[in-house]
C-alpha cells in the first residue's frame, strides 16, 4: 500500500518536473520573481542579525562607573572587585585610583591652576566596568544592585545609546515582519495566477479525467507539486541572491574595516534559518497552488 502510494507520488513528481522543463523561460521568470521577493525581507533580517557585531565595533560597549566613598579602604576595593568578578554580564574591569584620575584631569588641559589650588584630591577611587548585555532592564537591575554594595557612593551608567539601539532593532523587526507578510501575499498571488493559467490550458484534460472517475486529489496533486517546487526554487534563489550580495558587501566592507581596525564580516543565515526559509517558500508556493486549484475545480464542476 505504501509502496503504491510512493510510486504514484513519484510518478506525479517526475511528470511535474518534465512540464516545468517544457516551459523554462516562464518558470524561470516566476522563480526569479519569488526569489527577489523573498530576498528583501530576509536581507533586512540578516542585517539585523549582524547589527550586534557591527555595533560592537562602532558603538561604545555598555560601561558603568562605580565611584567609592572618600573613606573607602583597600579592603573595600578588594571586596568590590570580588563582587564584580562574580557577575556573569561583566566582561572587563578596570580600577582607576583617585591619584591617576586626578593626573588625567590635569593632563586634559585648562584646569591646572584650579587643581593646584585644591587642598586635597576631591576625586574618588573608581571601577570602570564593561558589560556584554545590552538589555535595558538587565542593565538597570545591575546598576541598582551595584548601588547597594558597601562603600559605593554612586554608579553611573549612560543608557541613552542602548535605548536607541534597542528601539532601532525593534523597528527593524517590525519592518521585517511587514515585508514578509506583504511579499508572502505577493508570492501566493503570483503562484495563484500561474496555476490558474495552467488549469485554463489543461481544462479539457481535467474535464476528461473527471469523467473517467479521477478524484479531485488526483487532479490537484500535480499542481500542488508544481507550486511547492517553484516555491522551493524561489527560496533557493533568494538564498543565492543574498549570498552574492553579502559577498560583494563584505569585499567592500573589509576595505573600510581595515581603515578603522574593525573586525566586521556579515554572516549569512545559519543552517536552521536557511532550512526554515526554504520550507516556508515551498509552503507558500503550495498554498498559492492549493487556493487556485480549489477555486477552479469548483468552477469546472459547475460547468460540467
Amino acid at each position: 500500500m505504501i509502496k503504491a502510494w510512493l510510486s504514484q507520488h513519484g510518478f506525479v513528481f517526475g511528470q511535474t518536473l518534465k512540464r516545468m522543463v517544457l516551459s523554462p523561460v516562464t518558470n524561470l521568470l516566476s522563480i526569479l520573481v519569488m526569489g527577489v521577493a523573498f530576498s528583501l525581507p530576509v536581507g533586512v533580517y540578516i542585517l539585523l542579525q549582524n547589527l550586534h557585531a557591527i555595533s560592537g565595533q562602532t558603538v561604545v560597549t555598555p560601561q558603568m562607573s562605580l565611584f567609592f566613598k572618600q573613606h573607602a579602604t583597600e579592603q573595600d576595593i578588594d571586596t568590590i572587585r570580588n563582587l564584580l568578578q562574580e557577575q556573569k554580564r561583566i566582561v572587563g574591569i578596570e580600577f582607576v585610583p583617585k591619584d591617576q584620575a586626578l593626573l588625567q584631569l590635569q593632563q586634559s588641559g585648562g584646569l591646572e591652576n584650579i587643581i593646584h589650588s585644591l587642598g586635597r584630591n576631591p576625586l574618588p577611587d573608581a571601577f570602570l566596568v564593561d558589560i556584554q548585555d545590552v538589555d535595558i532592564e538587565a542593565l538597570d537591575q545591575l546598576q541598582t544592585t551595584m548601588q547597594g554594595w558597601p562603600e559605593i557612593e554612586y554608579v553611573q551608567f549612560d543608557s541613552v545609546w542602548t535605548k536607541r539601539l534597542e528601539a532601532m532593532l525593534n523597528f527593524g523587526r517590525v519592518v521585517v515582519l511587514l515585508l514578509f507578510a506583504l511579499l508572502s501575499v505577493a508570492v501566493v498571488a503570483v503562484m495563484f495566477n500561474t496555476i490558474r493559467l495552467q488549469i485554463m490550458t489543461r481544462r479539457d484534460e481535467i474535464e476528461l479525467s473527471k469523467l473517467i472517475g479521477a478524484t479531485d486529489s488526483f487532479i490537484r496533486r500535480p499542481f500542488l507539486y508544481f507550486g511547492a517546487i517553484q516555491g522551493l526554487a524561489g527560496g533557493i534563489t533568494a538564498w543565492l541572491i543574498i549570498a552574492l550580495v553579502l559577498q560583494t558587501i563584505n569585499g567592500q566592507l573589509k576595505t573600510l574595516a581595515d581603515l578603522y581596525a574593525w573586525n566586521v564580516h556579515l554572516q549569512h543565515l545559519p543552517e536552521q534559518d536557511s532550512i526554515s526559509l526554504l520550507l516556508f517558500a515551498a509552503w507558500l508556493g503550495w498554498l498559492g497552488a492549493r487556493l487556485a486549484v480549489a477555486g477552479h475545480l469548483r468552477g469546472i464542476e459547475t460547468d460540467t
